[in-house]
């Protein structure tokens, strides 16, 4: 990266204009020449003819080195000041003063023409990147409404209304948008914050457009019908994790207003209201997208609530639910909005238990997937493999299965719900941090390539081009990888990567399905309620059930949350079993046993179909359970069919004779057999229970590790007979 050198390099030098456009280059001007003109006294004039660099001069030629596009954010900078002369000389002047104007302005010059056209058309806008902070206005105001009294539906303090409004709003919009990209691109701002942000323009943006629509109405329609709308924000509006550029979900809910029974007039002027805004914002930022509504775009735009509700509860389909969770009010009416979120947010902690629920999360993943052109999804962030859509739906998935018991995993923002998740046991703490750090680096990049044009794009450029400025944009500099894009695309392959592997791990978990299985009733119930549930599935001592489940749970540790994530699973499986009791007796004294070592609780939570195996090995047979106990460290072979095949004869003779040789002492050598022989009938036992082997085959295998056991103790006989 340039670093404070960069300025020290030019400050004081008088040198030839091509040795300058040579330093130019090198700082990263394509057109070193072309830049020396736009920067020197017939251009911008940071120096004069003859005389040095000054430093102030050489700190704002070495900020412009560090932008994405130096060429593009010197060519919009002389844009700019050539646009009004006078506030060009001023902001000339407090570009050499201040460091923070220089990061935030010509970073945004650099990064983004759409944004650098703005500020030409609005010169004077440069003044806002100078002020400490980003923060969301009042966009209401800048269409002539009343903040203290924005638009519920028909009802509130209606904007100024026409083209002239839209224009207004369009404005105004920029300017915040100008904004909070140019402390972005300064690193002033986390992603979480940025994202948020931008949530909350749209927001504020809806928000000002129903004024507008509003105004409209009143001045076309002065005898419409009285009515309630309000706007719910969903996927990322929703979240609060929005990108740049991208459309904006909402479901629009209406209702009479008080006194008024005449639904059907309601629903017309709200849907009046509804297009227009959706107009307007379209106009204004971005598309409005109402196609997450109850059947489509083939359904009504504006629905009442109590229809919204009928529709949930009968016709809905999984992903319906799964859109739900990012539900938030974001305009209109904040009682109704509230009142529909209220009366959704139970139907989508009940949606696991419907059938071949998690079957189908999974097929609409692969669905999307499948979608993609060949020579595009390489380069998909979004859709792709590794992409940000396999983080989000791992994520998800996980929430609507276990968040049925846990109420810490009911949030709407993806990190946020995969800090909840890390946080409660579901997923390791590793593997969370993992996906966190890919995650922010996929939207980051998202963000920076929808800067640009102000374009919706999550597509990487193919051409070195454009793969050059999203390499520098993002920050990255040559090292030993090699230079700028070979640094990003190594860092971008490292992320996917890693993404994809834990999407395959977490979103395809088995016990996802195992614990979908069990009825959300069965996991919230009182003492009284879990005794009687204990005893219905079979346990002849739910009180003694109930003790152990109890010093499984107890506390706030990660073991207590883990366990409470697989006990529905156990009982469940345990249930099916000959002796739940003693099942259940036996995996406490497994896990207390086990419970502190690191593997353990993670390699049930994350193995395949190993705690129900285990379960339905602990209620069967008392001889597997005294096993384990010995030989803790078989539990291992559950994970993997390939694993519980009995050995052959002649590899068992071999590792039992070189486990015995490597011990002088005869007892020791006979122990180390007997441990041996200890997981050899482990993996026996489990095979036979779990149905693996037939009767003959279970037979040949404990022969083989009799006779390998028999040989080892002999060679430690005939050692101690030869000594």
């Amino acid at each position: 990266m340039i670093s404070s050198r960069g300025a020290a390099w030019f400050a004081g030098d008088v040198e030839t204009a091509e040795r300058r456009a040579m330093r130019l280059a090198r700082l990263g001007f394509a057109g070193g020449e072309r830049a020396d003109a736009l920067l020197g006294p017939g251009g911008l004039g940071l120096w004069a003819a003859g005389a040095p660099v000054d430093d102030a001069a050489a700190a704002i030629i070495s900020a412009l080195g560090r932008v994405a596009d130096p060429d593009l954010g010197l060519l919009s900078l002389a844009r700019l000041v050539e646009a009004d002369p006078v506030e060009g000389m001023a902001l000339l002047d407090r570009l050499r003063a201040a460091a923070p104007l220089r990061s935030r302005l010509l970073g945004v010059l650099g990064a983004s023409s759409a944004l650098g056209d703005h500020l030409v058309a609005h010169p004077g806008d440069w003044r806002l990147l100078d002020e400490p902070g980003p923060a969301v206005g009042d966009l209401l105001g800048a269409v002539g409404a009343d903040p203290a009294d924005p638009p519920t539906g028909t009802d509130g303090t209606p904007a100024r209304g026409g083209e002239d409004a839209v224009a207004d709003l369009r404005t105004a919009y920029r300017r915040h948008l100008l904004v909070l990209a140019a402390h972005d691109l300064a690193g002033e701002l986390s992603l979480d914050e940025v994202a948020a942000a931008l949530a909350d323009l749209a927001a504020a943006t809806l928000s000002a457009a129903l004024a507008v629509a509003l105004a409209d109405l009143r001045a076309n329609r002065p005898d419409a019908p009285p009515c309630r709308l309000a706007v719910i924000g969903m996927g990322k509006c929703g979240g609060r994790e929005l990108n740049y550029v991208s459309d904006v979900d909402v479901i629009f809910v209406a209702d009479t207003v008080d006194g008024s029974d005449d639904e059907q007039g309601a629903l017309r002027t709200a849907t009046t209201l509804a297009t227009d805004l959706i107009r307007i914002c379209g106009r204004v930022a971005w598309p409005v997208d109402p196609a997450l509504r109850p059947e489509g775009k083939l359904g009504p735009l504006v629905r009442t609530l109590d229809s919204h509700e009928a529709y949930y509860r009968r016709w809905a389909r999984t992903w319906e639910f799964q859109a739900l969770l990012k539900a938030r009010p974001v305009a209109g009416d904040p009682d109704l909005a509230a009142s529909y979120v209220a009366r959704l947010a139970p139907l989508i902690w009940t949606a696991a238990e419907r059938e071949h629920f998690v079957e189908d999360v999974q097929a609409m993943r692969r669905r999307v997937e499948d979608a993609l052109a060949p020579g595009v999804a390489s380069r998909e962030l979004k859709l792709g493999p590794g992409g940000l859509r396999d983080v989000e739906f791992a994520v998800q998935l996980l929430q609507l299965v276990h968040g049925r018991a846990d109420d810490s995993l009911h949030v709407p923002s993806t990190l946020d719900a995969l800090a909840a998740l890390s946080a409660g046991g579901y997923v390791g703490r590793a593997d969370g941090a993992t996906l966190d750090s890919s995650y922010r680096f996929l939207r980051t990049v998202e963000h920076r390539l929808q800067l640009q044009r102000l374009r919706r794009t999550h597509v990487v450029p193919d051409d070195p081009a454009g793969r050059r400025w999203l390499a520098r944009a993002l920050g990255y500099r040559p090292d030993h990888r090699g230079d700028a894009i070979a640094v990003f695309d190594a860092e971008w392959a490292l992320h996917a990567r890693e993404v994809r592997r834990l999407h395959e791990k977490l979103f395809y978990r088995p016990l996802l399905h195992a614990v979908a299985r069990v009825p959300s009733e069965q996991l919230r119930l009182t003492t009284l309620e879990a005794a009687r549930r204990l005893e219905a599935l079979g346990f002849g001592d739910p009180g003694g059930a109930l003790r152990h489940i109890s010093a499984l749970t107890a506390g706030v540790s990660r073991r207590a949350a883990i366990q409470r994530a697989l006990l529905p699973v156990v009982l469940q499986a345990l249930a099916d079993a000959p002796d739940p009791d003693g099942g259940l007796l036996a995996y406490r004294t497994v896990s207390d046993a086990l419970g502190t070592t690191p593997w353990f609780l993670r390699f049930l939570r994350d193995e395949g179909q190993v705690v129900e195996r285990l379960a339905q090995l602990l209620g069967t047979s008392r001889y597997v359970a005294e096993l384990l106990e010995r030989a803790p460290e078989a539990l291992r072979l559950l994970g993997d069919d390939a694993e519980l095949r009995p050995r052959s004869a002649d590899s068992l003779r071999v590792s039992f004779r070189a486990a015995a040789a490597r011990h002088d002492d005869p007892v020791a050598a006979v122990a180390a057999a007997r441990a041996l022989r200890r997981h050899e009938l482990m993996r026996i036992a489990s095979a036979d229970v779990l149905g693996l082997l037939d009767s003959d085959e279970a037979g040949a295998a404990l022969t083989g590790v009799t006779a390998a056991t028999l040989e080892a103790a002999l060679d430690a006989a005939f050692r101690v007979v030869a000594a």
